[in-house]
Protein backbone atom coordinates (compact mmCIF):
# COMPACT_ATOMS: atom_id res chain seq x y z
CA UNK A 1 0.00 0.00 0.00
CA UNK A 2 1.14 3.54 -1.12
CA UNK A 3 1.69 6.06 2.14
CA UNK A 4 -0.12 8.93 1.89
CA UNK A 5 1.77 11.93 1.34
CA UNK A 6 1.85 15.17 3.23
CA UNK A 7 -1.07 16.44 1.06
CA UNK A 8 -3.61 13.72 1.72
CA UNK A 9 -3.46 13.57 5.61
CA UNK A 10 -5.72 15.96 7.71
CA UNK A 11 -3.19 18.23 9.43
CA UNK A 12 -5.12 17.90 12.24
CA UNK A 13 -5.25 14.11 12.61
CA UNK A 14 -1.51 14.45 11.46
CA UNK A 15 -1.32 17.07 14.79
CA UNK A 16 -2.97 14.10 17.07
CA UNK A 17 -0.44 11.68 15.95
CA UNK A 18 2.33 14.08 16.61
CA UNK A 19 1.34 14.79 20.34
CA UNK A 20 0.73 10.76 20.69
CA UNK A 21 4.18 10.06 20.00
CA UNK A 22 5.81 13.17 22.13
CA UNK A 23 3.59 11.64 24.66
CA UNK A 24 5.10 8.23 24.03
CA UNK A 25 8.39 9.89 24.42
CA UNK A 26 7.63 11.61 27.49
CA UNK A 27 6.40 8.06 28.93
CA UNK A 28 9.88 7.03 28.13
CA UNK A 29 11.66 9.60 29.64
CA UNK A 30 9.30 9.37 33.22
CA UNK A 31 10.39 5.53 33.45
CA UNK A 32 13.91 6.31 33.46
CA UNK A 33 13.57 8.35 36.26
CA UNK A 34 11.12 6.39 38.25
CA UNK A 35 13.04 3.56 37.62
CA UNK A 36 16.79 4.39 37.30
CA UNK A 37 19.09 3.44 40.00
CA UNK A 38 21.91 6.17 40.63
CA UNK A 39 21.04 9.58 41.03
CA UNK A 40 22.61 11.13 38.07
CA UNK A 41 19.06 9.38 36.10
CA UNK A 42 16.36 9.62 38.72
CA UNK A 43 17.53 12.75 40.57
CA UNK A 44 18.41 14.75 37.78
CA UNK A 45 16.53 13.85 34.38
CA UNK A 46 19.58 13.84 32.53
CA UNK A 47 17.91 11.68 29.91
CA UNK A 48 15.78 12.18 26.73
CA UNK A 49 13.89 10.31 24.76
CA UNK A 50 13.24 10.51 21.00
CA UNK A 51 11.00 9.10 18.47
CA UNK A 52 12.52 8.58 14.76
CA UNK A 53 10.87 7.30 11.61
CA UNK A 54 12.20 3.39 9.71
CA UNK A 55 15.17 5.86 8.29
CA UNK A 56 16.08 7.39 11.49
CA UNK A 57 15.13 10.64 11.03
CA UNK A 58 13.99 12.46 14.25
CA UNK A 59 9.91 12.57 14.46
CA UNK A 60 9.49 13.59 18.07
CA UNK A 61 10.87 13.47 21.10
CA UNK A 62 10.19 14.72 24.52
CA UNK A 63 11.30 17.84 26.98
CA UNK A 64 14.75 17.07 27.73
CA UNK A 65 18.39 17.78 27.40
CA UNK A 66 18.82 20.04 23.95
CA UNK A 67 22.08 17.63 23.39
CA UNK A 68 20.54 14.51 24.10
CA UNK A 69 17.40 14.82 21.72
CA UNK A 70 19.94 16.47 18.64
CA UNK A 71 22.52 13.74 18.90
CA UNK A 72 20.03 10.32 18.92
CA UNK A 73 19.61 10.56 15.45
CA UNK A 74 23.43 9.49 13.81
CA UNK A 75 23.72 6.92 15.93
CA UNK A 76 20.29 4.76 14.51
CA UNK A 77 21.71 5.76 11.41
CA UNK A 78 24.41 3.92 11.95
CA UNK A 79 22.92 0.83 13.63
CA UNK A 80 20.41 0.87 10.75
CA UNK A 81 23.39 0.70 8.23
CA UNK A 82 25.62 -1.54 10.23
CA UNK A 83 22.24 -4.40 10.68
CA UNK A 84 21.32 -3.90 7.07
CA UNK A 85 22.07 -7.72 6.22
CA UNK A 86 20.77 -9.20 9.29
CA UNK A 87 18.20 -6.76 9.83
CA UNK A 88 16.62 -4.77 13.11
CA UNK A 89 14.38 -7.49 14.33
CA UNK A 90 11.21 -7.17 16.68
CA UNK A 91 12.44 -7.54 20.23
CA UNK A 92 16.14 -6.11 19.19
CA UNK A 93 17.58 -3.44 21.68
CA UNK A 94 20.76 -1.57 21.11
CA UNK A 95 22.95 0.24 22.68
CA UNK A 96 25.55 2.94 21.53
CA UNK A 97 27.38 5.40 23.35
CA UNK A 98 30.43 5.77 20.69
CA UNK A 99 31.24 9.69 19.83
CA UNK A 100 32.81 8.34 16.07
CA UNK A 101 29.59 6.77 15.46
CA UNK A 102 27.34 9.83 16.02
CA UNK A 103 27.42 10.05 19.44
CA UNK A 104 28.35 12.97 21.70
CA UNK A 105 31.05 11.47 24.42
CA UNK A 106 30.83 8.12 26.43
CA UNK A 107 29.10 8.62 29.29
CA UNK A 108 25.73 9.00 27.11
CA UNK A 109 24.15 6.02 26.67
CA UNK A 110 21.48 5.60 23.57
CA UNK A 111 19.41 2.77 24.11
CA UNK A 112 17.01 1.91 21.16
CA UNK A 113 14.51 -0.54 19.49
CA UNK A 114 13.05 -1.40 16.63
CA UNK A 115 8.89 -1.16 16.05
CA UNK A 116 8.74 -4.06 13.93
CA UNK A 117 5.47 -4.53 11.35
CA UNK A 118 4.97 -6.77 9.00
CA UNK A 119 8.64 -7.30 8.45
CA UNK A 120 9.51 -3.81 8.32
CA UNK A 121 10.85 -1.45 10.51
CA UNK A 122 8.53 1.21 10.58
CA UNK A 123 9.58 3.59 13.98
CA UNK A 124 12.73 3.65 16.18
CA UNK A 125 12.11 4.50 20.38
CA UNK A 126 15.21 5.62 21.63
CA UNK A 127 16.12 6.79 25.15
CA UNK A 128 19.54 8.59 26.02
CA UNK A 129 21.05 9.04 29.40
CA UNK A 130 24.50 10.07 31.17
CA UNK A 131 25.66 7.46 33.24
CA UNK A 132 28.25 7.54 36.12
CA UNK A 133 30.84 5.83 34.66
CA UNK A 134 32.61 4.34 31.03
CA UNK A 135 35.29 2.03 32.69
CA UNK A 136 38.80 4.19 31.36
CA UNK A 137 41.62 5.39 33.02
CA UNK A 138 39.42 7.80 35.47
CA UNK A 139 35.80 7.09 37.59
CA UNK A 140 33.10 9.33 36.88
CA UNK A 141 33.32 9.44 32.82
CA UNK A 142 34.91 12.28 32.66
CA UNK A 143 38.80 11.49 32.35
CA UNK A 144 38.98 14.64 30.06
CA UNK A 145 43.24 13.79 30.50
CA UNK A 146 43.27 10.93 28.49
CA UNK A 147 45.75 9.87 25.28
CA UNK A 148 42.99 9.57 22.99
CA UNK A 149 39.52 8.01 23.08
CA UNK A 150 40.54 4.55 24.16
CA UNK A 151 41.81 5.43 27.61
CA UNK A 152 38.41 7.12 28.23
CA UNK A 153 36.39 4.10 28.35
CA UNK A 154 34.61 1.52 26.71
CA UNK A 155 33.15 1.85 23.16
CA UNK A 156 29.91 0.71 21.98
CA UNK A 157 29.03 1.65 18.50
CA UNK A 158 26.22 -0.45 17.96
CA UNK A 159 25.81 -3.34 20.29
CA UNK A 160 22.56 -5.68 20.10
CA UNK A 161 21.69 -6.87 23.91
CA UNK A 162 18.77 -8.25 23.12
CA UNK A 163 18.46 -10.01 20.19
CA UNK A 164 14.95 -10.64 18.94
CA UNK A 165 13.55 -10.76 22.45
CA UNK A 166 16.17 -13.08 23.99
CA UNK A 167 18.70 -11.07 26.82
CA UNK A 168 22.45 -11.45 25.52
CA UNK A 169 23.55 -12.14 28.89
CA UNK A 170 26.95 -11.81 27.67
CA UNK A 171 27.04 -8.75 26.36
CA UNK A 172 25.34 -7.30 29.07
CA UNK A 173 27.75 -8.95 31.59
CA UNK A 174 30.93 -7.92 29.61
CA UNK A 175 29.38 -4.20 29.62
CA UNK A 176 28.83 -4.82 33.18
CA UNK A 177 32.57 -6.15 34.64
CA UNK A 178 33.50 -2.67 32.58
CA UNK A 179 32.22 -0.05 34.56
CA UNK A 180 32.58 0.76 37.75
CA UNK A 181 29.47 1.80 39.86
CA UNK A 182 27.22 -0.33 40.90
CA UNK A 183 24.41 0.98 39.80
CA UNK A 184 25.30 0.64 36.18
CA UNK A 185 23.04 -2.07 35.52
CA UNK A 186 20.14 -0.94 37.15
CA UNK A 187 20.12 2.37 35.15
CA UNK A 188 20.80 0.02 31.94
CA UNK A 189 17.85 -1.88 32.61
CA UNK A 190 16.10 0.99 33.40
CA UNK A 191 16.54 2.40 30.07
CA UNK A 192 16.20 -1.04 27.98
CA UNK A 193 12.31 -0.78 29.93
CA UNK A 194 11.68 1.98 28.81
CA UNK A 195 12.79 1.15 24.79
CA UNK A 196 10.54 -1.56 25.19
CA UNK A 197 7.93 0.41 26.69
CA UNK A 198 8.26 2.89 24.05
CA UNK A 199 8.15 0.41 21.74
CA UNK A 200 4.58 -1.34 23.08
CA UNK A 201 2.82 2.56 22.82
CA UNK A 202 4.42 2.70 19.16
CA UNK A 203 2.71 -0.55 18.21
CA UNK A 204 -0.79 0.84 19.58
CA UNK A 205 -0.85 3.78 17.66
CA UNK A 206 0.33 2.22 14.45
CA UNK A 207 -2.58 0.06 15.14
CA UNK A 208 -5.06 2.69 15.88
CA UNK A 209 -3.98 4.97 13.00
CA UNK A 210 -2.76 2.68 10.47
CA UNK A 211 1.24 2.52 9.62
CA UNK A 212 0.59 4.54 6.11
CA UNK A 213 -0.94 7.48 8.69
CA UNK A 214 1.82 7.40 11.01
CA UNK A 215 4.26 7.96 8.19
CA UNK A 216 2.23 10.30 6.60
CA UNK A 217 1.77 12.26 10.15
CA UNK A 218 5.68 11.79 10.64
CA UNK A 219 6.16 13.45 7.03
CA UNK A 220 3.89 16.18 7.60
CA UNK A 221 5.48 17.37 11.01
CA UNK A 222 9.08 17.52 9.41
CA UNK A 223 7.70 19.15 6.71
CA UNK A 224 6.02 21.71 8.85
CA UNK A 225 8.86 22.54 10.88
CA UNK A 226 11.08 23.07 7.63
CA UNK A 227 8.78 24.96 6.21
CA UNK A 228 8.12 27.45 9.41
CA UNK A 229 12.10 27.25 9.36
CA UNK A 230 12.83 28.45 6.39
CA UNK A 231 10.02 31.53 6.34
CA UNK A 232 11.34 32.74 9.59
CA UNK A 233 14.96 32.47 8.12
CA UNK A 234 13.41 34.41 5.15
CA UNK A 235 12.70 37.53 7.84
CA UNK A 236 16.15 37.99 8.48
CA UNK A 237 18.33 40.30 6.68
CA UNK A 238 20.12 39.05 4.06
CA UNK A 239 23.94 39.09 4.95
CA UNK A 240 27.24 37.54 6.18
CA UNK A 241 27.43 37.37 10.11
CA UNK A 242 30.74 36.05 11.69
CA UNK A 243 31.93 36.11 15.27
CA UNK A 244 34.33 33.81 17.68
CA UNK A 245 34.87 32.41 20.48
CA UNK A 246 37.02 31.01 22.87
CA UNK A 247 37.85 28.44 25.30
CA UNK A 248 40.55 29.00 27.98
CA UNK A 249 42.67 25.98 27.63
CA UNK A 250 41.92 22.01 27.50
CA UNK A 251 43.12 19.69 30.35
CA UNK A 252 46.64 19.89 29.27
CA UNK A 253 46.85 23.18 29.07
CA UNK A 254 46.55 23.85 25.18
CA UNK A 255 45.34 27.66 25.39
CA UNK A 256 42.50 29.77 23.71
CA UNK A 257 40.97 26.83 21.83
CA UNK A 258 39.47 28.99 19.09
CA UNK A 259 35.84 28.83 17.63
CA UNK A 260 35.21 30.55 14.48
CA UNK A 261 31.39 30.97 12.87
CA UNK A 262 30.69 32.37 9.59
CA UNK A 263 26.58 32.35 8.95
CA UNK A 264 25.44 33.49 5.94
CA UNK A 265 21.69 34.50 5.26
CA UNK A 266 20.45 34.47 1.65
CA UNK A 267 16.43 34.19 0.83
CA UNK A 268 15.38 31.03 3.11
CA UNK A 269 19.05 29.62 2.85
CA UNK A 270 21.14 29.59 6.17
CA UNK A 271 24.66 28.26 5.89
CA UNK A 272 26.56 28.01 9.21
CA UNK A 273 30.58 27.41 8.09
CA UNK A 274 33.13 26.77 11.23
CA UNK A 275 35.76 27.11 8.85
CA UNK A 276 38.68 28.69 10.54
CA UNK A 277 37.84 26.61 13.68
CA UNK A 278 41.30 25.58 15.87
CA UNK A 279 42.28 22.48 13.72
CA UNK A 280 45.32 21.73 16.03
CA UNK A 281 45.94 18.01 16.51
CA UNK A 282 47.22 17.57 20.03
CA UNK A 283 44.04 18.48 21.90
CA UNK A 284 42.79 17.53 24.95
CA UNK A 285 39.11 18.25 24.10
CA UNK A 286 37.45 17.39 20.70
CA UNK A 287 33.96 17.97 20.25
CA UNK A 288 32.20 14.85 17.83
CA UNK A 289 30.29 15.97 14.88
CA UNK A 290 27.03 14.51 16.44
CA UNK A 291 27.99 16.83 19.53
CA UNK A 292 28.67 19.64 17.07
CA UNK A 293 25.26 19.11 15.50
CA UNK A 294 23.27 19.14 18.27
CA UNK A 295 24.84 21.72 19.51
CA UNK A 296 24.18 24.25 16.25
CA UNK A 297 20.43 23.10 16.20
CA UNK A 298 19.77 23.55 20.30
CA UNK A 299 21.13 27.21 19.98
CA UNK A 300 19.19 27.89 16.28
CA UNK A 301 15.73 26.48 18.02
CA UNK A 302 16.20 29.05 20.82
CA UNK A 303 16.33 31.92 18.62
CA UNK A 304 13.30 31.07 16.58
CA UNK A 305 9.86 30.36 17.27
CA UNK A 306 9.49 27.95 19.91
CA UNK A 307 6.22 26.81 18.46
CA UNK A 308 7.95 25.03 15.73
CA UNK A 309 8.41 21.22 16.09
CA UNK A 310 11.71 20.37 16.89
CA UNK A 311 12.49 17.00 14.52
CA UNK A 312 14.28 16.41 11.33
CA UNK A 313 12.94 19.71 10.06
CA UNK A 314 15.55 22.33 11.73
CA UNK A 315 18.36 19.63 10.14
CA UNK A 316 17.08 19.56 6.57
CA UNK A 317 16.73 23.43 6.82
CA UNK A 318 20.15 24.41 7.23
CA UNK A 319 23.87 23.79 5.62
CA UNK A 320 26.24 22.97 8.21
CA UNK A 321 29.57 22.94 7.23
CA UNK A 322 31.97 21.53 9.63
CA UNK A 323 35.70 20.64 8.43
CA UNK A 324 37.17 17.29 9.05
CA UNK A 325 40.42 17.42 11.11
CA UNK A 326 38.84 20.92 13.12
CA UNK A 327 38.41 21.09 16.61
CA UNK A 328 34.39 20.68 15.79
CA UNK A 329 34.91 17.16 13.89
CA UNK A 330 37.75 15.27 14.49
CA UNK A 331 39.95 12.91 13.33
CA UNK A 332 38.67 9.63 14.79
CA UNK A 333 40.84 8.56 17.88
CA UNK A 334 41.00 12.05 19.61
CA UNK A 335 39.80 12.51 23.01
CA UNK A 336 36.20 14.28 23.16
CA UNK A 337 35.44 13.77 27.54
CA UNK A 338 35.97 17.81 27.87
CA UNK A 339 35.18 18.26 24.50
CA UNK A 340 31.02 17.80 24.60
CA UNK A 341 31.41 20.29 27.04
CA UNK A 342 34.57 22.60 25.79
CA UNK A 343 34.56 23.38 22.78
CA UNK A 344 31.17 22.18 22.17
CA UNK A 345 29.03 24.54 23.71
CA UNK A 346 31.35 27.01 22.28
CA UNK A 347 29.36 25.89 19.09
CA UNK A 348 26.45 28.01 20.25
CA UNK A 349 27.97 30.84 21.85
CA UNK A 350 29.92 31.72 18.86
CA UNK A 351 26.63 31.27 16.95
CA UNK A 352 24.49 33.61 19.09
CA UNK A 353 27.33 36.14 18.62
CA UNK A 354 27.26 36.33 15.24
CA UNK A 355 23.25 36.86 15.11
CA UNK A 356 23.42 39.45 17.76
CA UNK A 357 23.32 42.05 15.36
CA UNK A 358 19.82 41.10 13.14
CA UNK A 359 18.27 39.37 16.41
CA UNK A 360 19.05 41.10 19.60
CA UNK A 361 15.75 39.90 21.64
CA UNK A 362 16.77 36.60 20.79
CA UNK A 363 20.88 36.44 20.86
CA UNK A 364 21.67 34.87 24.81
CA UNK A 365 24.01 32.05 24.31
CA UNK A 366 22.44 29.18 25.68
CA UNK A 367 25.16 28.08 26.85
CA UNK A 368 27.34 27.32 30.20
CA UNK A 369 30.79 27.71 31.07
CA UNK A 370 31.88 25.16 33.79
CA UNK A 371 34.55 22.83 32.29
CA UNK A 372 32.76 19.72 33.49
CA UNK A 373 31.02 18.83 36.97
CA UNK A 374 32.87 18.42 40.06
CA UNK A 375 32.73 14.53 40.86
CA UNK A 376 33.75 13.33 43.62
CA UNK A 377 34.78 9.45 44.46
CA UNK A 378 35.45 7.54 47.55
CA UNK A 379 34.35 4.87 49.44
CA UNK A 380 31.25 5.35 50.78
CA UNK A 381 31.37 4.52 54.88
CA UNK A 382 27.46 3.32 55.41
CA UNK A 383 28.37 0.98 52.76
CA UNK A 384 32.04 0.07 52.05
CA UNK A 385 31.00 0.76 48.16
CA UNK A 386 32.80 2.89 45.94
CA UNK A 387 30.61 5.89 45.32
CA UNK A 388 30.82 8.85 42.56
CA UNK A 389 29.09 11.94 43.29
CA UNK A 390 28.88 13.32 39.72
CA UNK A 391 28.15 17.16 41.28
CA UNK A 392 24.79 17.60 39.38
CA UNK A 393 23.74 20.07 42.25
CA UNK A 394 21.27 23.05 42.25
CA UNK A 395 23.28 26.23 41.44
CA UNK A 396 22.38 29.16 39.59
CA UNK A 397 24.97 30.71 36.58
CA UNK A 398 25.50 31.55 32.64
CA UNK A 399 21.75 33.56 32.31
CA UNK A 400 22.65 35.86 29.87
CA UNK A 401 20.48 38.94 29.15
CA UNK A 402 19.41 39.77 25.50
CA UNK A 403 18.01 43.43 24.02
CA UNK A 404 14.88 44.23 26.63
CA UNK A 405 15.44 41.44 29.38
CA UNK A 406 17.64 40.92 31.82
CA UNK A 407 19.32 37.29 32.55
CA UNK A 408 16.04 35.28 34.02
CA UNK A 409 15.82 32.39 35.45
CA UNK A 410 18.79 30.04 37.39
CA UNK A 411 20.00 28.93 33.89
CA UNK A 412 20.19 28.59 30.18
CA UNK A 413 18.42 26.57 27.95
CA UNK A 414 21.16 24.16 27.38
CA UNK A 415 20.69 22.23 30.68
CA UNK A 416 16.85 21.68 29.17
CA UNK A 417 15.16 19.56 31.58
CA UNK A 418 17.77 18.89 33.94
CA UNK A 419 16.57 18.95 37.63
CA UNK A 420 19.76 19.89 39.34
CA UNK A 421 19.71 17.47 42.85
CA UNK A 422 18.93 19.62 46.07
CA UNK A 423 21.30 19.68 49.06
CA UNK A 424 18.74 17.33 51.24
CA UNK A 425 19.13 14.85 48.31
CA UNK A 426 22.66 15.01 47.99
CA UNK A 427 22.97 14.63 51.69
CA UNK A 428 21.01 11.86 52.21
CA UNK A 429 22.70 9.52 49.17
CA UNK A 430 26.07 10.86 49.48
CA UNK A 431 28.85 11.26 52.92
CA UNK A 432 28.76 15.56 51.75
CA UNK A 433 27.05 18.28 53.01
CA UNK A 434 26.19 21.27 51.18
CA UNK A 435 26.81 24.28 53.57
CA UNK A 436 26.14 26.79 50.93
CA UNK A 437 24.28 27.46 47.62
CA UNK A 438 23.35 31.48 47.15
CA UNK A 439 23.81 34.01 44.45
CA UNK A 440 26.69 36.16 44.07
CA UNK A 441 26.24 39.64 44.28
CA UNK A 442 28.11 41.58 41.16
CA UNK A 443 28.45 38.03 39.31
CA UNK A 444 25.82 39.48 36.44
CA UNK A 445 27.06 41.48 33.30
CA UNK A 446 26.37 45.31 34.00
CA UNK A 447 24.20 46.04 30.54
CA UNK A 448 21.47 48.04 29.90
CA UNK A 449 20.00 44.88 30.65
CA UNK A 450 21.75 42.62 33.29
CA UNK A 451 22.95 39.09 33.13
CA UNK A 452 21.96 36.26 35.72
CA UNK A 453 23.82 36.48 39.10
CA UNK A 454 26.07 33.40 38.76
CA UNK A 455 26.24 31.24 42.44
CA UNK A 456 28.45 30.34 45.82
CA UNK A 457 27.93 26.73 46.46
CA UNK A 458 30.42 25.30 49.31
CA UNK A 459 30.70 21.27 49.80
CA UNK A 460 32.35 19.68 52.37
CA UNK A 461 33.01 16.04 52.46
CA UNK A 462 32.66 13.85 55.81
CA UNK A 463 35.00 11.10 54.37
CA UNK A 464 37.90 10.99 52.39
CA UNK A 465 37.63 11.53 48.49
CA UNK A 466 38.68 12.46 45.48
CA UNK A 467 38.06 15.79 43.56
CA UNK A 468 37.65 15.96 39.46
CA UNK A 469 37.18 19.08 37.69
CA UNK A 470 37.89 20.72 34.40
CA UNK A 471 38.03 24.42 34.76
CA UNK A 472 37.00 27.19 32.18
CA UNK A 473 34.97 30.40 31.85
CA UNK A 474 37.63 31.85 34.11
CA UNK A 475 39.57 33.90 31.17
CA UNK A 476 36.77 33.61 29.17
CA UNK A 477 33.38 33.84 30.71
CA UNK A 478 30.11 34.33 29.57
CA UNK A 479 30.22 37.32 27.13
CA UNK A 480 28.40 40.62 27.00
CA UNK A 481 26.89 41.66 24.05
CA UNK A 482 26.73 44.87 22.09
CA UNK A 483 28.23 47.05 24.95
CA UNK A 484 27.58 44.38 27.84
CA UNK A 485 30.08 43.56 29.81
CA UNK A 486 31.06 39.79 30.35
CA UNK A 487 30.06 38.00 33.34
CA UNK A 488 31.70 37.23 36.64
CA UNK A 489 34.19 34.37 35.79
CA UNK A 490 33.96 30.85 37.38
CA UNK A 491 36.62 29.61 40.53
CA UNK A 492 37.30 26.60 42.08
CA UNK A 493 39.22 26.71 45.79
CA UNK A 494 40.12 23.25 46.56
CA UNK A 495 41.24 22.56 50.92
CA UNK A 496 38.85 25.72 51.39
CA UNK A 497 38.95 27.27 54.64
CA UNK A 498 42.43 25.69 54.98
CA UNK A 499 46.42 26.77 55.23
CA UNK A 500 47.17 24.80 51.78
CA UNK A 501 43.47 26.17 49.70
CA UNK A 502 44.41 25.50 45.99
CA UNK A 503 42.76 27.80 43.25
CA UNK A 504 42.54 25.47 40.46
CA UNK A 505 43.49 27.02 36.95
CA UNK A 506 43.30 24.34 34.59
CA UNK A 507 41.99 20.70 36.06
CA UNK A 508 41.56 19.12 39.29
CA UNK A 509 42.78 15.74 38.64
CA UNK A 510 42.11 13.20 41.38
CA UNK A 511 43.20 15.56 43.96
CA UNK A 512 43.04 13.94 47.57
CA UNK A 513 40.56 15.14 50.54
CA UNK A 514 40.49 14.33 53.89
CA UNK A 515 37.41 13.93 56.19
CA UNK A 516 36.16 17.25 57.17
CA UNK A 517 38.23 19.32 54.10
CA UNK A 518 35.59 21.30 51.67
CA UNK A 519 35.85 22.98 48.25
CA UNK A 520 34.22 26.26 46.94
CA UNK A 521 33.09 27.01 43.92
CA UNK A 522 32.30 30.24 42.32
CA UNK A 523 30.09 30.03 39.42
CA UNK A 524 30.21 32.77 36.89
CA UNK A 525 27.21 35.00 35.85
CA UNK A 526 25.56 35.68 32.49
CA UNK A 527 26.73 38.24 30.13
CA UNK A 528 24.59 42.00 30.22
CA UNK A 529 23.13 43.56 27.11
CA UNK A 530 23.72 47.06 25.87
CA UNK A 531 25.50 50.09 27.40
CA UNK A 532 25.38 49.66 31.24
CA UNK A 533 25.13 53.45 31.73
CA UNK A 534 21.70 53.27 29.61
CA UNK A 535 20.60 51.07 32.33
CA UNK A 536 17.42 52.91 34.58
CA UNK A 537 18.70 54.12 37.63
CA UNK A 538 15.22 52.40 39.38
CA UNK A 539 16.15 49.29 37.73
CA UNK A 540 20.12 49.41 39.26
CA UNK A 541 18.58 50.45 42.95
CA UNK A 542 15.95 47.56 42.56
CA UNK A 543 19.27 45.60 42.00
CA UNK A 544 20.99 46.94 45.08
CA UNK A 545 18.46 46.29 47.10
CA UNK A 546 17.92 42.48 46.13
CA UNK A 547 21.64 41.87 46.82
CA UNK A 548 22.52 41.23 42.95
CA UNK A 549 24.50 44.38 43.08
CA UNK A 550 26.02 46.09 45.75
CA UNK A 551 26.08 49.86 46.28
CA UNK A 552 29.73 49.85 45.00
CA UNK A 553 28.72 47.80 41.80
CA UNK A 554 26.11 50.39 40.97
CA UNK A 555 28.62 53.31 41.25
CA UNK A 556 31.24 51.37 39.47
CA UNK A 557 29.98 49.30 36.79
CA UNK A 558 26.41 51.67 35.84
CA UNK A 559 27.29 55.03 37.24
CA UNK A 560 24.43 55.28 40.10
CA UNK A 561 25.00 57.11 43.18
CA UNK A 562 23.02 55.96 45.79
CA UNK A 563 22.67 58.02 49.34
CA UNK A 564 21.41 55.91 52.48
CA UNK A 565 22.23 52.55 53.91
CA UNK A 566 20.94 49.05 53.89
CA UNK A 567 21.17 49.47 57.77
CA UNK A 568 18.68 52.33 57.98
CA UNK A 569 16.33 50.79 55.23
CA UNK A 570 16.28 54.37 53.24
CA UNK A 571 18.80 53.70 50.05
CA UNK A 572 17.85 56.65 47.55
CA UNK A 573 19.13 57.19 44.03
CA UNK A 574 21.26 60.66 44.05
CA UNK A 575 20.13 62.24 40.74
CA UNK A 576 22.56 64.64 40.13
CA UNK A 577 25.33 62.82 41.29
CA UNK A 578 24.24 59.92 39.08
CA UNK A 579 23.99 62.54 36.26
CA UNK A 580 27.50 63.87 36.89
CA UNK A 581 29.42 60.44 37.23
CA UNK A 582 27.73 58.83 33.93
CA UNK A 583 28.65 62.35 32.37
CA UNK A 584 32.41 61.73 33.59
CA UNK A 585 32.30 58.23 32.47
CA UNK A 586 31.01 58.37 29.25
CA UNK A 587 33.62 61.13 28.63
CA UNK A 588 36.79 58.90 29.77
CA UNK A 589 35.46 55.89 27.43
Amino acid sequence: MTAPSRSEIDPVTAEVIRGALETVAYEMATHVSLTATTPILNQSNERNATILDGRGRLAALSVGIPQFMLTSTLPVRFALEFFKEEGLNDGDIVVSNDPYHGGGHLPDYNVFAPVVVDGKVQLIASIQCHHADTGGGMPGGYNANAMDIWAEGVRFPAVKVHDRGHERRDVLYMMQVNNRTAGFMGDLRAQIGAAQLGVDRLKAILERYGVDAVHAAAEHSIAHAAERFRNEVRSWPDGIYEADAYVDHDPAGNKDIHIHVKVTVAGDNLIIDYTGSDERQNLKAYSSYGNTRGYVVAQLATMMDPTIPKNEGFFDSLELIVPKGCVLNPHEGRTVAAGTHHPGVEVGEALALALAKILPERSSPQIYKMGTPTVMVGVHPETGERYVDHGVDILAAYASAVKGQDGWGSMPASFGNLIRATAEIKESLFPVRHECCDYQTDSGGAGKWRGGCGSRIVKRLTTDATVNSYMVGIKYPMPGMEGGKNGAANRLTLHFGTDHEVEVAVMANAVPHKKGEAFEYRYGGGGGFGDPLEREPEKVLEDVLDEYVSIEGARRDYGVVLSGTFAEYDLAIDARATSELRAEMRRKA
